[in-house]
């Protein structure tokens, strides 16, 4: 319980430790300007609502220390503000700082606050001035705007605030609820400091984590299958504390502890569980005292795997699920219900954001905190000029073809002729269960009418039929499958992810033989079949080696590298990382690694292994080392952006001869800020090919933002790159079109995906290993794309 606060003390400080950070000092190529020049200007709109006033006075920072030490942040805060009389009415207070526009008449002041009838020395002692220029100002400002959205009657939990008066009941039956809400940020960027604000959700389940526990007892009357069920369904779920809404991941079930279980408090009494929640502030009534309690590591882990610190201990009862269930996923009506209320569309989201905006500038009690800062905010939208880019060109053997300059696809195209590198079918099986060889007989029957197009000869399959136990797949293939065969397809009765699992692992570790799994009731709708079919072939042609297109990069003899990180959350949650490097010209054949590491950890080690593993394959296939390396690294956590430069960049230089350069680009798909494009008088999105380099930039960054996938419903989230060290010397137009076209090359989507492909290639490679391999690949699929 203590360490639960632990996660609350720097709330804003991985984004600030990033912002701080100057990566383009290194670069001098691009000093003078990070914004490029080609493509069709076009005029862009910003969830960014510029900081037209703040404070330009010099600000004074004191530490904040207690005895005995308290851990809760609102704790914390009640005690200080015991002594408001001293600090007065303007004030802001991070847990463990205060910033004032005023000295206190001592540097160093001891007091007195009670916390129940205890006594608590406060002692407050002077640390810097800070100048309005200040970065840790704006640290600071974010602060306060959360003390606004709380005034607005706005609930935090976890990070964001929600309007819990206006939620909407999803569905009575599937007992789901949705908060709407915001997320905030006041940061500076090019040329000024804005406030981001975008509209957020928060979907709750109405049941606690115990009801859900009970309800599992129902069904499973064994302890040990009571606990594997309870592990399945909870472990990796978050949960929503009810007497203090602040989200944890449960990371473990504690079945030897109970709420009656003992505990130290800060003063070091000891306390039990139901006695705490309801006697200490919480006033919560445990009834249930036999529950067992959930385990959860808490968030420091990504950025402190080395300090020590207890996981926090949850009570079932008092907590409450978060997201959907598998079950839910596959309700087409709840999914479609949900998209209607959380996927808004430009206009409306920025109807929501102008609301917000309305109400910030017309309460009177908001204005009234905002000027004892002299903070203001414009009521509009940030407008700026952004570019888009030309079509990209899709080389398929002797045809070319562009992309749709709005949907971004070609898959009409793509299905119509010879693919670029046919891998023909001679040797292949096809495993279905009992019962569906109808719907395993029609599939094949499909493959014969769609292949003969796309130039791949195939021969008859060997059809085998299994029953629906994992035995039965892997005895079949233990009894049928040769050094000679080229793929096996599994049919399978069901979604059920053990099977699915469990099939994955036989034929990526035991018995290494490219696989296409597919769920029979995919193969029982006639209108799609062939649609089906076709999808299938191609990926079935690369996993055999095959390539479907090309695009040229503009660039020779350069290799490309994709890292993404998974955290697997069953095999004692380790970290994988996917390593995935281009082994030709032409970026259509790519050689897979997989680095295990500590739970939680997104730094990786090992990547001076993986590239000499992977020059040597290059080397092997061109004869000569490539003159370029290009990195993406994706999946890289808030305030890691130092550590980077520190780490990774000189893991992967150490390995390099001096003549091949070297450019790591960070890219981050989970950010707030959003474009629109204004078109008869509605905001829409902006096509694909979108480039924006100014406004709402860094100056300390050589970075830029991509809009290159098209969406059918809501907003299209744009893609941030951030290119931190580069002797390549890109201009900013050269690696802007570079990434771009690297977004087309991704094999299993005939359109164009939000990351470059290398990146999208580790993301699958390091998912199908966290999620269902759990181990290391067999070395003779490394350069296959097995993992599609």
């Amino acid at each position: 319980v203590q360490a639960a606060s632990l996660k609350e003390r720097n709330h804003f400080g991985g984004i600030f430790r990033d912002h701080v950070v100057d990566t383009r000092q290194y670069l001098d190529h691009v000093r003078q300007s990070t914004a490029g020049t080609q493509g069709r200007p076009v005029k862009l709109f910003a969830n960014h609502f510029r900081v037209t006033s703040r404070p330009q006075q010099i600000t004074y920072k004191y530490n904040i220390d207690y005895m005995p030490d308290i851990e809760d942040r609102q704790v914390r805060s009640e005690l200080l503000l015991q002594h408001k009389a001293i600090i007065r009415k303007c004030y802001i207070f991070d847990g463990t700082s205060l910033l004032l526009p005023h000295k206190l008449r001592s540097p160093k002041m001891e007091l007195v606050s009670l916390l129940r009838k205890q006594v608590v020395k406060v002692t407050i002692e002077f640390t810097s001035e800070l100048m309005p220029t200040s970065p840790d100002c704006l640290r600071y400002y974010n602060i306060l705007f959360r003390r606004i959205l709380k005034m607005m009657e706005l609930e935090q939990v976890g990070r964001n605030y929600y309007n819990n008066l206006i939620s909407h009941l999803m569905c009575s039956i599937c007992r789901l609820v949705i908060w709407p809400g915001y997320v905030t940020s006041i940061l500076e960027y090019e040329t000024s400091i804005t406030l981001c604000a975008d509209v957020n959700h928060k979907l709750f389940r109405m049941q606690t984590a115990y009801d859900l526990i009970s309800d599992i007892r129902d069904g499973f009357p064994t302890k040990q299958e009571l606990q594997e069920q309870v592990s399945k369904r909870l472990v990796g779920s978050v949960v929503s504390t009810m007497y203090n809404n602040k989200t944890y991941r449960v990371d473990a079930i504690n079945w030897e502890e109970t709420p009656r279980t003992t505990f130290k408090t800060s003063d070091g009494a000891e306390i039990t569980f139901v006695e705490y929640y309801k006697t200490q502030r919480y006033d919560q009534v445990v009834t249930e005292l036999n529950q067992p309690l959930l385990i959860s590591k808490g968030k420091w882990q990504k950025s402190k795997q080395d300090t020590p610190h207890e996981p926090i201990l949850l009570v079932p009862q008092l907590c409450n699920l978060t997201g959907l269930t598998d079950e839910l996923r596959k309700n087409y009506r709840v999914m479609r219900d949900l998209a209607l209320h959380m996927r808004l569309d430009p206009e409306k989201r920025q109807h929501e954001l102008r609301k917000l905006m309305n109400t910030i500038q017309t309460n009177k009690e908001i204005q009234r905190e905002l000027q004892l800062w002299d903070l203001k905010f414009d009521g509009s939208l940030l407008s700026f000029s952004g570019r888009i880019l030309k079509e990209v060109r899709i080389f398929q053997g002797r045809r070319v073809f562009d992309s749709h300059p709005q949907f971004a696809d070609w898959t009409k195209e793509t299905r119509s002729g010879p693919l670029l590198n046919v891998k023909s079918l001679d040797h292949w099986l096809i495993l279905y269960p009992t019962g569906y060889y109808r719907a395993a007989s029609s599939f094949l029957q499909s493959l014969r009418r769609v292949t003969p197009t796309m130039g791949i000869a195939m021969k008859e399959a060997k059809m085998l039929q299994v029953s629906h136990s994992v035995q039965s797949y892997t005895t079949t293939l233990e009894n049928h499958a040769s050094s000679k065969t080229q793929m096996v397809v599994c049919v399978l009765s069901s979604e059920k992810k053990e099977l699915y699992d469990s099939i994955k692992q036989y034929l990526c570790v035991s018995c290494p033989i490219p696989s296409q799994c597919v769920i029979a009731r995919t193969l029982d709708k006639p209108q799609t079949l062939l649609t089906i079919a076709t999808n299938i072939a191609q990926q079935m042609n690369c996993k055999m080696g095959g390539a479907l297109w090309k695009v040229e990069t503009g660039l020779q003899n350069a290799m490309f590298i994709g890292i993404d990180c998974f955290h697997d959350t069953v095999n004692q949650q380790k970290s994988i990382a996917g390593f995935v490097s281009s082994i030709n010209q032409e970026l259509t054949q790519w050689f897979s690694q997989c680095i295990f590491q500590k739970s939680g950890q997104e730094l990786v080690n090992g990547l001076k292994a993986c590239l000499e593993a992977a020059l040597k394959l290059w080397c092997k296939h061109n004869l000569f080392l490539p003159q370029a390396i290009i990195v993406y690294r994706d999946g890289v956590g808030d305030g890691q952006l130092q550590a980077l430069l520190d780490y990774e960049v000189p893991q992967i230089e150490s390995s390099l001869k001096s003549v091949v350069k070297l450019t790591f680009i960070v890219v981050k798909k989970r950010i707030n800020t959003r474009f629109f494009v204004e078109s008869e008088g509605r905001l829409r999105n902006p096509l694909p090919g979108t480039v924006i380099d100014v406004e709402v930039t860094k100056r300390q960054w050589y970075d830029f933002f991509i809009v290159s996938q098209s969406v059918k419903d809501g907003t299209v989230t744009p893609t941030h790159y951030n290119v931190i060290h580069d002797t390549v010397r890109f201009t900013p137009d050269r690696i802007q079109h570079l990434t771009y076209r690297l977004c087309h090359m991704y094999y299993n989507l005939a359109g164009v995906i939000r990351v470059p492909a290398p990146c999208h290639y580790a993301h699958k490679l390091a998912y199908l290993v966290g999620q269902s391999i759990h181990q290391e690949p067999h070395h003779s699929l490394a350069s296959r794309l097995f993992y599609l």
